[in-house]
């Protein structure tokens, strides 16, 4: 019995799991991060620690999820547009004013198109077990009140430096520059740019609207956000602490969408305090948005897969 005791203290050690995000201490998707950490620690009775490092102290997501395929960092989440640049696929998560509400995400994404596309990480040395989010992103400008493709005409607009999000602002008429999200500030303040897109949590949190005066609620792009783990770490933990784990995490993933709604709410009351335009598009809007981004549609079919395009855009159909 003395021996059966021994293996048994060698395997409470600990495990550590050392979780990288980009965004800041006070944004949501880091806030639902460490929610999951205190619900692992509770569900596996301290047999995991969960490490929090916001603020990309541990690198930007690129470098996060290299160190994740290679085993030295144990867990991240990060916009499916970085893992993109690994996974020609995720692209499709990208495709302009895909979702029309956060309601059908939430379906397509915890469904089974969702758990197809994670387990599509496996190739990469990753193991994905759901979504979180970043939320919608959403257009401003200092120059004009946009309601329409139409409005967008030779605006100067800084955009994500992704292939496909510079595309979605050229197909729609726009004139998109590529720039460090850090130089972004300064560049509006500066007339560089005239406009910029991002979800609303990171318009309030940069005080972008010290220098915008109009923001159109696009949603051109749903941001989600897998919640990821390297493949060794994953595959060092037992059956029982893997199900700990996917239970924390869907548990914080509701918890975490439930904040960034209201952290979504906050901010737009507040940008109205601030006296921004607000412009809500109405769906016949929407529409002529999203047939003038048609022809993205066409051009990363091919890179993406074209089944995958054609059922994501069934699943979306079918919860319409």
């Amino acid at each position: 019995q003395d021996s059966e005791k021994k293996s048994g203290s060698a395997e409470t050690g600990e495990k550590v799991m050392k979780l990288a995000v980009a965004t800041a201490e006070d944004r949501s998707l880091t806030k639902g991060l460490v929610k999951f950490g205190e619900l692992v620690e509770e569900k596996t009775n301290g047999s995991i620690k969960v490490e929090v490092y916001p603020n990309n102290q541990l690198g930007g997501d690129r470098e996060v999820f290299e160190s994740m395929q290679m085993g030295s960092i144990e867990a991240s989440s990060m916009s499916t547009g970085v893992i993109a640049q690994f996974l020609d696929s995720y692209n499709a998560f990208d495709l302009p004013f895909l979702f029309p509400d956060r309601e059908i995400a939430y379906k397509v994404l915890d469904g089974e198109f969702g758990k197809k596309m994670l387990a599509e990480l496996d190739s990469q040395n990753i193991v994905g077990v759901n979504y979180f989010e970043n939320g919608y992103r959403h257009l401003t400008n200092d120059v004009r009140e946009i309601k329409s493709p139409e409005d967008l005409n030779g605006l100067k607009i800084r955009t994500l430096e992704s292939e496909i999000h510079i595309d979605i602002w050229k197909t729609l008429g726009a004139n998109p520059t590529p720039m460090a999200y850090s130089e972004l500030f300064s560049g509006l303040q500066q007339g560089v740019v005239e406009g910029q897109e991002n979800p609303i949590g990171n318009v309030v949190s940069n005080k972008f609207f010290e220098v915008q005066d109009y923001i159109t609620m696009t949603g051109h792009v749903y941001n989600a956000s897998p919640l990821l783990f390297g493949k060794d770490f994953w595959m060092s933990l037992s059956e029982e602490e893997q199900t700990a784990i996917q239970e924390a995490a869907d548990e914080a993933r509701d918890y975490q969408r439930e904040l960034n709604y209201q952290e979504d709410m906050d901010g737009i009351k507040m940008l109205e305090e601030e006296g921004i335009t607000i412009t809500e598009l109405d769906d016949e809007q929407k529409e002529a948005f999203f047939n003038a981004s048609k022809p993205v549609y066409e051009k990363y079919s091919s890179v993406i897969g074209e089944d995958i395009v054609n059922e994501l855009l069934d699943e979306i159909k079918k919860y319409k």
